[in-house]
């Protein structure tokens, strides 16, 4: 028996690829034209007497951040952060000032901003705040080291995602907790699996 050459090889291979392709994707492609729910996941479909069954898009899904006073502005400074659970108990988090302008920062300074101290590799509390280098960390558990200044960046260790964020507002002398971006490490969804804060 002669052996195949890299070419002949090759164009087999690419000849039997296609093939099986196409044997799975006309089959989805029927499915879809049958069965446009079991493809296109969770649709609704409803019928009336006179008219032909019609597929209606997902609704949304909408949450809504509590807004949660969290400290003074004279209560804020640069060395001792405040702590605080926001939006759910359980979801701590950690207030300062920066001493420095900061991206999302609000203040006369625009240099108060407030992270989640649950750490974005294994949710390990960070509790060690730096001011020399505006940063949370290391973390206890594998030594993630959080920049404040730029959004919760990571800067050292072994997280690969930023700290979620905490949105805020002033409002007269008060700082307020008002929104969370990003996920919060352990919840599929940072406004439910625990009980929510209380709204002051």
């Amino acid at each position: 028996m002669a052996e195949l050459t890299r070419r002949e090889f090759l164009l087999i291979g690419t000849a039997g690829g296609a093939v099986v392709a196409v044997g799975v994707i006309l089959p989805l492609s029927q499915l879809a034209k049958d069965q446009p729910e079991a493809v296109a996941g969770s649709t609704t479909t409803t019928t009336t007497a006179t008219s032909p069954p019609t597929t209606a898009a997902p609704a949304a899904v909408v949450g809504v951040f509590p807004r949660v006073r969290v400290a003074s502005l004279g209560e804020v400074n640069a060395t001792d952060p405040i702590t605080f659970d926001y939006p759910l108990q359980g979801q701590r988090n950690v207030l300062v000032k920066l001493g420095v302008p900061a991206s999302a920062g609000v203040g006369p300074d625009q240099d108060i901003v407030a992270y989640s101290s649950l750490c974005t590799h294994m949710g390990c509390v960070v509790e060690e705040y730096r001011p020399e280098h505006r940063a949370l960390g290391p973390c206890p558990c594998h030594f993630s080291t959080f920049d404040l200044a730029n959004d919760g960046m990571v800067s050292l260790g072994q997280a690969t995602q930023n700290l979620p964020r905490v949105l805020l507002e002033i409002e007269a002398d008060d700082v307020y907790a008002t929104g969370v971006v990003r996920l919060v490490y352990g919840f599929a969804n940072t406004l439910q699996g625990a009980d929510s804060v209380e709204v002051s």
